[in-house]
C-alpha cells in the first residue's frame, strides 16, 4: 500500500503544511508540486495537484505537495507572491537538507506555476519544471523573466483556457529558450475537469525524461 505522511516544513517563523511521499526508487527526480491561487480557492488538494500527486506516487516517484502560507494549516497570511516565493525555496531546502534529494523537478499549476517555476534557478538540484496554465498576463512580466532557464521546461495548456489565455500561449512560449516542450489539451479550460488523467500522464512522461 502506498503511504504518504502529513508534515510541517519550517520557513523561518512560518509552518507550511505539506504531504510527503518518499520512494525507494532514487533514479528519478523528486517532484515538488505547487497549487493554484489561494485567494481563488487554491490549495494542495486541488483536482490537478491531487491527480499529479497520486499518479506520481503510484509510479514510485518521491513527491512533496504543500500549502502556501495562509492556506489550510500553513501559518501566516497570503503575501501577493513575495512570501510565497520563499515558501517554495523553503520546500526546496527541506528536500535537499532534510531528505538528501539531489534532483528535484518542479510542477506548478496556474499561480503555482508562476511562483514555483520562478524558483527554477535557485538551486543546481532543480533539474527542470512543468508549468501548467502559466498565467503570464495575470501575474506579470517578472515571473516570466524569473522562470527563464537553460534547464528543461514543459508547458501544458488547455485550448479552452481563458484565465491563462490560450490565445496568447504561443507568443509567451516563444520567449523561452530551448530545451522546451509543450502540450495542448484539446477541450480543456483552466480547471481541467475531466482531463486530470491526461494531464498527469503528460507530466509523468516528461518527468521520467529528466
Amino acid at each position: 500500500m502506498v503511504m504518504s505522511e502529513m508534515i510541517l516544513i519550517d520557513n523561518r517563523n512560518i509552518k507550511l503544511e505539506a504531504e510527503w511521499f518518499e520512494s525507494e526508487d532514487v533514479s528519478l527526480p523528486t517532484a515538488l508540486i505547487a497549487h493554484p491561487h489561494p485567494q481563488f480557492g487554491g490549495n494542495m488538494h486541488n483536482n490537478v495537484v491531487s491527480a499529479i500527486f497520486n499518479k506520481f506516487i503510484k509510479e514510485g516517484i518521491s513527491c512533496l505537495r504543500f500549502n502556501f502560507r495562509g492556506v489550510g494549516n500553513s501559518t501566516e497570511a497570503h503575501s501577493n507572491g513575495k512570501g510565497e516565493l520563499e515558501d517554495v525555496k523553503a520546500c526546496i531546502d527541506f528536500l535537499i537538507k532534510n531528505k538528501g534529494k539531489e534532483k528535484i523537478g518542479i510542477i506548478g499549476y496556474s499561480y503555482g506555476a508562476a511562483i514555483a517555476c520562478s524558483v527554477v534557478n535557485y538551486s543546481a538540484s532543480i533539474v527542470g519544471f512543468v508549468a501548467i496554465s502559466f498565467p503570464w498576463d495575470f501575474m506579470g512580466e517578472e515571473y516570466k523573466q524569473s522562470s527563464k532557464t537553460s534547464k528543461p521546461k514543459f508547458f501544458i495548456q488547455g485550448n479552452q483556457d481563458t484565465v491563462a489565455s490560450f490565445n496568447k500561449f504561443f507568443s509567451h512560449y516563444a520567449e523561452y529558450s530551448e530545451p522546451k516542450q509543450h502540450a495542448i489539451i484539446e477541450g480543456a479550460d483552466h480547471f481541467y475537469w475531466g482531463h486530470e488523467n491526461a494531464l498527469s500522464e503528460i507530466a509523468l512522461k516528461f518527468f521520467k525524461s529528466l
